[in-house]
């Protein structure tokens, strides 16, 4: 699997845990601790064939996409705070090798490895950290989608894991039990919009089959038209 950045210096070894790894850890970790890392944005860009949808029915998770790059993209969700909360993951020296492995399999779909520095929030000394990210060169990586059939597509999809909503709701939650200041503005949203589609169903108002609305693999960056209003993201 590539390696992005040099591997820590320290004889530590952490992982930072920005989706699913908030509430669902790697296993034999002795330390965890909440905190952000910063030059990057959390977006639901990610296809997943494996845990959260099928190859022939993909459902949707995070990925990490760096700051920069976003910014030359027109996204209907065109802010993002500055820090992206989750939670980081010492772990055992002895189990190094095999968390290595649990989280490679884990995260096959896409992922690749990459360290990042990572600050505690309880004002400690930042932390080199392992972490999982689907850059935009990867074949499961959609780039912006129109909120509303993205939520469709994620409440309509499920795979071995479990339904894809779960784990919006799930990350939702997770998110906003770290700090006062950990939501995610696109989780919420991604999220208000499924529980209105999830509303509707239950009374009656939606019969939910699958839902037309296309979900675009494709992204493009900005042209001058775009240039004003993307500038206000960066």
């Amino acid at each position: 699997m590539p390696v992005n950045g040099a591997p820590p210096e320290t004889g530590e070894f952490w992982i930072f845990g920005y989706g699913s790894l908030i509430w669902k850890p790697p296993p034999h970790y002795d330390r965890r601790i909440p905190g952000w890392v910063t030059g990057y944005v959390r977006r639901f860009w990610q296809a997943s064939q494996d845990h959260r949808g099928t190859p022939e029915a993909p459902g949707r998770v995070v990925t990490l996409i760096e700051r920069s790059f976003w910014a030359s993209l027109v996204d209907a969700h065109d802010s993002a705070p500055e820090k992206v909360w989750g939670t980081a993951y010492r772990i055992q020296a002895d189990k190094v090798a095999e968390v290595k492995e649990y989280l490679d399999i884990r995260e096959i779909n896409g992922y690749t490895i990459h360290y990042t520095p990572f600050h505690p929030a309880d004002g400690s000394p930042s932390i080199r950290t392992l972490v999982y990210i689907g850059t935009p060169d990867n074949d499961q990586f959609t780039g912006p989608q129109d909120p509303q059939a993205l939520a469709e597509h994620i409440y309509v999809s499920e795979g071995p894991s479990g339904l894809n909503r779960d784990y919006l709701l799930g990350l939702e939650k997770a998110l906003n039990e770290l700090s006062p200041e950990s939501g995610d503005a696109h989780v919420t949203d991604l999220s208000d919009r499924v529980r209105e589609i999830d509303r509707r169903r239950r009374e009656g108002q939606l019969q939910v089959e699958g839902f037309e609305h296309p979900v675009s693999h494709e992204f493009r960056k900005v042209s001058s038209v775009d240039e004003q209003e993307e500038t206000e993201k960066a």
